[in-house]
């Protein structure tokens, strides 16, 4: 076999998931400050430098699916991403090139990591719609004020915080999978499994605070794949009121997408 052929790689199709997120509690997903403001906030939320509204960059969703599935599958983190002498300021993760690796298969390695396949997990940007909030809310945001206690005088060291308040809507959000083969059919159900562990856990900081917990809602899921890249429906789950499309029903219906997709993709 040629070098040219074992380095062959068909795309199948990919999974476009998209919905609402739903902040359950404030939101906060910090950035640092542009600038030096008397009376400012210490911690600002990241906005979109357009129109100055908050957002969740596709990033942060992505990035705490990854912790949260290294954790739950045990993953070695081996990989130093800053070489500083400072402990605390050490960044450790996991990364590697074995191709059944549960976490770098689905998203993706460093880019100075050999790999056999491109990263099949896509997170885009998720902007707030606006018409979610009243208008009382200034500027899409709430200060949340927090101390840091002395423990042995009590004196407390106070900071402001910024968040989305609870009851905020980010959308659209869209989560698109590729599909190279039939053993990526299988992975994307450990893509729900990431969606529920974040349910679970919480988004942004603070979250051992209060911050964070957000809701997967009015999801719909189609394929585009085939030789026309044409566009599949999950009727199975897309057919439900909005209500009832949301994350749990999803991962209840977990071996009739399997089957839908192997079928629509003929794998």
């Amino acid at each position: 076999m040629s070098e040219e052929k074992e380095r062959q790689i068909m795309l199948q199709g990919r999974v476009v998931l998209t919905g609402n997120i739903i902040a359950v509690t404030g939101l906060h997903i910090g950035t640092s400050k542009e600038a030096l403001e008397i009376g400012g906030v210490d911690m600002p939320v990241v906005r979109n430098p357009v129109d100055r509204t908050p957002y969740i960059p596709g990033s942060s969703l992505k990035g705490k699916m990854r912790s949260l599935w290294e954790k739950v599958r045990g993953k070695t983190f081996e990989t130093r991403l800053k070489d500083d002498k400072d402990p605390a300021k050490r960044v450790f993760i996991h990364t590697c090139t074995d191709p059944k690796c549960e976490v770098c298969s689905i998203y993706g390695t460093t880019g100075d990591t050999m790999k056999d396949a491109p990263t099949r997990l896509m997170v885009r940007d998720i902007p707030l719609d606006t018409s979610s909030l009243p208008e009382t809310v200034v500027d899409y945001t709430e200060v949340k004020w927090e101390a840091a206690i002395d423990r042995v005088t009590s004196a407390a060291s106070p900071r402001q915080m910024e968040r989305v308040p609870a009851g905020a809507v980010f959308a659209p959000m869209e989560i698109v999978f590729s599909i190279y083969s039939a053993e990526d059919i299988k992975r994307f159900a450990n893509v729900l499994t990431g969606l529920q562990l974040v349910e679970d856990d919480y988004l942004g900081g603070q979250g051992s605070r209060g911050s964070g917990k957000v809701r997967f809602e009015a999801l719909h899921l189609i394929l585009r794949g085939g030789k026309d890249y044409q566009d599949f429906e999950f009727q199975a789950f897309n057919a439900r009121q909005a209500e009832e499309r949301n994350l749990a029903t999803l991962v209840s219906l977990k071996q009739e997408l399997q089957t839908w997709l192997t079928q629509s993709l003929k794998l």
